[in-house]
């Protein structure tokens, strides 16, 4: 583990600057949302804990709704035997516009024992449930081990997911999207529950309460944007123009070529199904897709990586073939990666 997290820090470790963010308590800015004494805040009040028991998982919310807004919390997973658990952090209006909301995801979805926490990234605009646009990645450590910071970036004009301020995907709003582009004020969420029925391995491996409870921590929480309060379900247009305009203006809000590079090298070592590639599911392509050849090559119809295996595994063959071709050729075809 130390050794793939070296390998992949040499590539990435210059994108991972920490941004510059105030954290909050969670009393400043939360609320239970469900779970009762699975919600366990620490003394300070500035990291709290999710559990899942057999009788119920638990949740927080955000005080206010935003109008666009950076969200970013530091997060530890559970271990051990995890399969059937989904750990999300998340913006949503469900519980406003229950039939037209918008959603930004950030899932975590538990595995067998010995096997890693994988996640996915996905976003609905409008109620655009029945045109889901997730992508599922892996990770280059163990997310249960350490406390890593994940963050999603709101704004008018794009969106942008980050692990550990490595910028893992982004959306950019144009006018083909309509309204699937996420428009409406969002509160931020952060839960723990069974979902059994689909997380792990299209629901074969169901959650095992016999390692419960399974515990997930949050802490350095953070809120950054135009609060709107939950009665102004539609505010003024004007009223967030100069918080917009700061948000865009932040370190997070602008992806340097560096961190480009950084974001083209994650995706290829650890994504393993993109909604862009998918064409069984969407014969013509979602407008928001920026088509990458080289990355669309890797992938089948199906939108998984072709041969069924990890890019990690993909990588592993090529070395191979490198070796066992005649020396001449291998500088040549390194040079090329």
């Amino acid at each position: 583990m130390a050794l793939l997290l070296f390998f992949f820090c040499c590539f990435v470790g210059f994108a991972a600057a920490a941004f510059n963010v105030t954290t909050l308590s969670f009393d400043e800015g939360y609320s239970p949302l469900f779970g009762d004494g699975n919600l366990v805040r620490s003394p300070d009040g500035h990291s709290v804990r999710l559990l899942l028991d057999v009788y119920t998982g638990s949740g927080f919310i955000s005080s206010n709704m935003y109008s666009h807004g950076f969200f970013s919390a530091k997060i530890k997973l559970p271990s051990d035997y995890t399969a059937g658990i989904v750990v999300a952090f998340y913006t949503s209006n469900g519980d406003v516009f229950e039939k037209s909301h918008d959603e930004l995801d950030i899932e975590f979805l538990g595995n067998i024992e010995g096997k890693p926490w994988r996640f996915q990234t996905n976003m609905y605009g409008n109620g655009s449930t029945n045109r889901g646009r997730e992508e599922r990645y892996g990770l280059w450590f163990d997310p249960s081990k350490e406390f890593h910071t994940y963050s999603i970036l709101w704004t008018p004009n794009n969106i942008i997911f980050y692990v550990d301020e490595v910028p893992i995907r982004e959306v950019v709003r144009n006018d083909k999207m309509g309204g699937d582009y996420p428009s409406k004020p969002m509160s931020l969420y952060a839960t723990i529950w069974d979902a059994s029925s689909w997380a792990t391995n299209g629901g074969r491996h169901k959650v095992n309460y016999e390692y419960a409870p399974f515990t997930s921590e949050f802490k350095d929480l953070v809120l950054e944007g135009c609060p709107t309060g939950p009665i102004q379900k539609f505010p003024n247009a004007t009223a967030c123009t100069q918080t917009d305009a700061w948000l865009e203006s932040r370190d997070y809000a602008v992806i340097s070529s560096k961190s480009r590079s950084a974001m083209r090298r994650f995706r290829q070592r650890y994504m393993y199904y993109s909604y862009c590639y998918d064409t069984v599911r969407y014969p013509v392509t979602p407008p928001e897709c920026v088509i990458d050849p080289a990355e669309k090559q890797r992938f089948q119809d199906s939108g998984r990586l072709r041969f069924g295996g990890s890019h990690r595994k993909q990588m592993r063959n090529a070395r191979r073939k490198r070796r066992s071709r005649p020396t001449s050729n291998v500088s040549g075809e390194q040079n090329d990666m």
